[in-house]
């Protein structure tokens, strides 16, 4: 079989999917290749699955302080979770978004292939014992688990396993400490299962605020997950019941061991010899502001950049380039000030600079407001986590530069939050705005007087 098309896009998640399409609205003759499912790593074993486990979790919460709010006769003790029945449900739902991704591309009259991809040169892209034609390609194959960090990693699972458990894991050693390492960590210890999380900095979430770091921190120990800080890992060894994970001054025995030490862009094998375009130290394609790799006519989008690593992203990339190949359009995608959330129990919601940036920019002066205080929902509760909101505002010019929120709805409120930094909203803004009574995210504007300025 050989085909022509206007643009071929090698990979269905999110960023591959968007960019098909876009140009297809265009009227371009598209293809998309996809070696596992449409839908890649957010919908089908990423993003939306863990968030539905994250909801799992938050229902024990609930449970366990029904009998404070006035329910009586729950044995919360006897309550416990059944995560096959959760995995079959999860699967039904992720096969129900793939069938959606599907039909959006057909419908767009965009050409489905299933199958590995070989770019045999800027315009032929082999799948098996067949060739497709295209004046352009976009590269959209996203990232994949590190498995080179320690020895006996293939002993331990990845996010895809844990999404995918059968039975409950028995003890689990997470080892890692970023976005996935710590929401998996309060997720599963939500379900009840018992959670070591070894990492090798002094805190979690590296490149967040450290005020944030800290109470994330602090939160997991006092929840009951077993933290090991600046842990220095040797190696994993197989058991007959589980893994051994080796450090350099310690040995720990789990059930499960999950590999959370980063992911890669996911290239091995993906060019012909001689066909790859410039290449970076983490194995990412590099590209310019619109996209473009070394080679003309070869774009790369989403996590194989290795830029901003957040489906939102990877879709406005991919729309961008669609527009500026089919509608003569010269769209850029805008990387300043992009809100990001970490679902972890209780979640956090970011964006702008930390205090620890604020600092290096010793140009501008900078008030840093921040609230700590018991949530509402909280009250009846024995044992409360607080929630802390933080502001970094420009001193001269009284804008918004920074916000950081760890607590119930964090997600939400940045979101929300995201629409005032991209209007230029002032710290005066919030002090004008009516408070909505009683919420935690009212603490924006009754912020009034700085913790300290930097």
């Amino acid at each position: 079989m050989s085909l022509k098309f206007d643009l071929v896009v090698i990979g269905g998640g999110s960023g591959g999917v968007a960019c098909a399409r876009r140009a297809a609205e265009y009227n371009a003759k598209v293809a998309v290749i996809e070696s596992h499912r449409f839908g890649g790593t957010c919908v089908i074993r990423g993003c939306i699955p863990k968030k539905l486990m994250m909801y799992a979790g938050n229902i024990s919460d609930a449970i366990f302080q029904a009998e404070d709010f006035g329910w009586i006769g729950l044995k919360s003790a006897e309550i416990s979770h059944e995560i096959g029945s959760w995995t079959s449900k999860k699967n039904i739902e992720i096969s129900r978004l793939e069938k959606i991704y599907e039909d959006l591309l057909k419908t767009s009259g965009v050409e489905l292939i299933k199958g590995s991809a070989v770019v045999v040169n800027k315009n032929e892209v082999k799948v098996g014992k067949h060739h497709f034609f295209t004046k352009n390609l976009v590269i959209a194959v996203g990232g994949t688990p590190n498995l080179n960090q320690i020895n006996g990693l293939e002993n331990a699972l990845t996010s895809d396993g844990i999404l995918d458990l059968d039975k409950n894991p028995g003890r689990v050693g997470i080892l890692g400490s970023g976005y996935i390492a710590t929401e998996f960590a309060t997720i599963l210890n939500d379900l009840g299962i018992e959670v070591s999380l070894l990492f090798r900095a002094d805190l979690p979430l590296k490149g967040f605020d450290n005020d944030i770091r800290v109470r994330l921190m602090n939160h997991m120990v006092n929840s009951g997950i077993n933290v090991h800080p600046a842990s220095k890992f040797h190696s994993i060894e197989k058991t007959p019941d589980g893994a051994k994970v080796r450090l350099s001054d310690n040995t720990f025995e789990f059930d499960t061991v999950l590999n959370a030490l980063g992911r890669f862009p996911n290239i091995e094998g993906l060019f012909g010899p001689g066909q790859s375009p410039a290449i970076g130290s983490r194995g990412e394609i590099i590209v310019d502001e619109n996209n473009k790799s070394s080679i003309p006519g070869v774009f790369a989008i989403g996590d194989v950049t290795d830029r901003v690593n957040l489906t939102p992203v990877a879709i406005a990339e991919g729309r961008a380039v669609a527009e500026n190949l089919f509608n003569k359009n010269s769209l850029r995608v805008d990387y300043k000030e992009i809100a990001t959330a970490v679902f972890t129990s209780p979640p956090i919601g970011t964006i702008g600079l930390t205090e620890e940036a604020a600092l290096k920019k010793t140009e501008n002066a900078y008030r840093i407001y921040e609230s700590e205080f018991n949530p509402l929902k909280k009250s009846f509760a024995s044992k409360k986590t607080k929630a802390y909101y933080k502001l970094i505002v420009e001193d001269k010019s009284d804008r918004l530069v920074g916000a950081h929120i760890f607590g119930d709805d964090a997600p939400e409120i940045i979101q929300t939050l995201a629409i005032a930094f991209k209007a230029g909203a002032t710290k005066s803004h919030l002090d004008d705005t009516m408070a909505v009574h009683p919420t935690g995210a009212e603490e924006l504007v009754l912020m009034r007087k700085p913790s300290r300025t930097i």
